[in-house]
């Protein structure tokens, strides 16, 4: 019986249809395996990594810091317009920036103001006066009869400008 079952194992017909098998799964293996790199470089997950380790590498800059600096250089020029409607977009653009920062430093909340009230002044010194500098945002935001001067548009932004420092953006 035990000689049966040896000449079936190797008899040619099982030996041929083994090798299909094997043919067939080493085609399924190449198809998936090129489907996963395929996706991969799709969603640009390799890119993105390799760019954040050698611009935090090379650079001494966290991956991203140069979008939020010419953000930041259009708010600088919302300042030189002389508008007050400029003054209050600058204020609130300079807010969107550090809340968005906020998020990808992973602070929870699902308001700018739970947000901070989550940060000490361990994390960022000037976490009073970005408290202050937010009730001003939110006063534009909320009333539209909220009047600001260059001045004190100024000082907003400059409060803004100080915690971006702080968190290592700007």
């Amino acid at each position: 019986m035990e000689n049966n079952i040896i000449a079936f194992l190797n008899s040619s017909l099982i030996k041929n249809f083994l090798f299909g098998v094997k043919i067939l799964f080493i085609i399924i293996s190449l198809f998936f395996f090129i489907f996963i790199i395929v996706l991969t470089f799709r969603t640009k997950w390799i890119q993105f990594r390799f760019l954040e380790v050698f611009t935090d590498f090379f650079f001494r800059r966290p991956y991203g810091t140069k979008k939020i600096t010419k953000q930041w250089q259009k708010i600088k020029l919302l300042l030189e317009t002389g508008l007050e409607s400029d003054y209050k977009l600058a204020v609130i653009e300079a807010d969107a920036i550090l809340e968005e920062i906020l998020k990808k430093l992973g602070y929870p909340g699902e308001t700018m103001s739970e947000r901070l009230e989550k940060i000490n002044e361990n994390i960022l010194p000037s976490i009073k006066e970005v408290r202050m500098a937010h009730q001003v945002r939110n006063n534009i935001v909320h009333d539209p009869d909220y009047k600001i001067d260059l001045k004190g548009a100024q000082s907003v932004i400059a409060i803004y400008e100080k915690s971006l420092i702080d968190l290592g953006v700007l």
